[in-house]
């Protein structure tokens, strides 16, 4: 069908825009596809709900007259999964959760689809769906807003969210929609902690589920991909030795957990920061040294915040820091580090090298921040792995099918996600790899549900 299209700037950023899209340009299609087409070689559950579910009857799909408004990181694996979302029956409007993380080139293959696969291996031989996207890397805040209540403007039965944005925008600025919401889901710990405090305050207008808590989700993603994702981009964008440097790990959640593996992994002295005592002792008995922010300043090279706080690096800490410190951030919102506070202390602000802004201090000391002090592994990378994030997406699937299912019955509060779902999840994964397990015989179960010992 073809679309009535104008030109428009958002931020600076000439877009193109239809009534189904807003995207920097449908021209960078070709190499979006590319993308997409890797993942999805590396995806294999979301392979498999593809192959499940793209060819049976429109009336017979799980999804079937379903909407779905998503706020992921626009890229490839995001791409993919709304793409699994549509050939499983569903309406899906999609857009991205961070202003740095988006790929204009993913963004315009989702937007336009193709008539046809280029040949039998491609998805399968199988026609590719349009997908309505809102999305422009590098877009301003007002931009930023007006796509949110863009994406939601299809009225959604189900939200899927990564940071809460569209839950946000749900119960402010489009409380009128909110009535058609089912329930959805919540992708990061930042978004959980929202709807938790929505809860608490009795607001919360329609179910959650926890995807971030599912032990899929978080052992999985939070651990092994943020802990890949993050040294991925400060490989990349700073092109220095991690090996006898010390980085500090602000936080000791799940991805603070993989951040520190993965930084002695690469020879590093890790320090960890915490106000947890349970995590602090953990960090400690993992062979990690443990101390306040402020007696970590002075001896980082590099530090890394995953806490999901605000001012966790605050500018008192950056005066005690050595010269040329790398400062990241991989918390889903940009107020770990304050970056403002620094703005306007430094003499002067430059880019060394894509990504990296340096802030040139009194007496010459430079502060290097990456990525704006947004989600680094996300904006100044690709995020992470497609393996891993197949995971999460598929937990995310069937978050989706229990929605429907139970749509009915569930209250306006988080749920967690069932040991069923986390199960189901495991299992194809572990189908996936060709890797057995052990099950449990008559004999043992009956053991484990005794209280008598024979």
């Amino acid at each position: 069908m073809t679309q009535i299209r104008t030109n428009a700037v958002f931020g600076g950023i000439i877009a193109d825009m239809d009534k189904k899209n807003d995207i920097k340009s449908l021209g960078l299609a070709a190499s979006g596809e590319r993308k997409i087409s890797w993942v999805r070689n590396h995806m294999p559950l979301l392979r498999a709900l593809e192959e499940k579910y793209a060819d049976i009857p429109q009336k017979q799909k799980p999804l079937d007259g379903v909407k779905i408004s998503l706020a992921i990181h626009m890229e490839a694996k995001t791409a993919y999964f709304c793409r699994v979302l549509t050939w499983a029956g569903a309406t899906v409007s999609a857009m991205g959760c961070n202003v740095l993380s988006t790929q204009d080139d993913v963004a315009a293959a989702l937007a336009k689809g193709r008539t046809k696969a280029l040949d039998r291996h491609d998805h399968g031989g199988r026609a590719i769906p349009a997908i309505s996207v809102f999305a422009i890397h590098g877009e301003n805040q007002k931009a930023y807003a007006k796509h949110i209540e863009m994406c939601l403007s299809h009225k959604p039965n189900i939200v899927i969210d990564d940071g809460g944005d569209l839950v946000h925008a749900l119960h402010t600025k489009c409380k009128s929609l909110a009535s058609d919401v089912w329930g959805g889901g919540e992708e990061t710990t930042t978004g959980v902690v929202r709807l938790k405090a929505l809860e608490a305050e009795g607001k919360l207008q329609f179910p959650m589920l926890a995807v971030n808590d599912a032990q899929c989700k978080h052992l999985f993603d939070n651990r092994y991909g943020t802990g890949q994702s993050v040294w991925d981009s400060l490989l990349r964008n700073t092109n220095l030795i991690i090996a006898s440097k010390t980085v500090v790990v602000a936080g000791y959640g799940w991805c603070g957990r993989g951040i520190a593996m993965r930084a002695a992994a690469l020879g590093a002295s890790v320090i960890v920061t915490e106000i947890d005592p349970v995590k602090a002792m953990e960090a400690r008995m993992d062979g990690y040294d443990v101390m306040p922010m402020t007696a970590a300043a002075p001896l980082g090279d590099i530090f890394v915040t995953a806490t999901g706080c605000k001012d966790v690096i605050t500018y008192d800490h950056m005066k005690l820091m050595k010269n040329d410190v790398v400062l990241g951030n991989a918390g889903h919102f940009d107020v770990e580090i304050d970056v403002a506070t620094l703005a306007e202390k430094a003499r002067t602000r430059y880019e060394a090298r894509k990504n990296i802004e340096t802030f040139l201090l009194t007496k010459g000391k430079r502060i290097n921040v990456i990525a704006e002090g947004r989600l680094l592994n996300v904006a100044a990378a690709d995020g992470h792995p497609a393996e891993i994030i197949d995971i999460s997406f598929a937990v995310q699937f069937h978050t989706a099918l229990y929605i429907i299912k139970n749509r009915r019955k569930l209250e306006a509060r988080v749920y967690d996600v069932s040991d069923e779902i986390d199960n189901v999840v495991s299992a194809a994964y572990l189908k996936a790899w060709s890797v057995r397990i052990d099950t449990l015989t008559t004999d043992q179960k009956a053991y484990l549900k005794s209280w008598e010992v024979e």
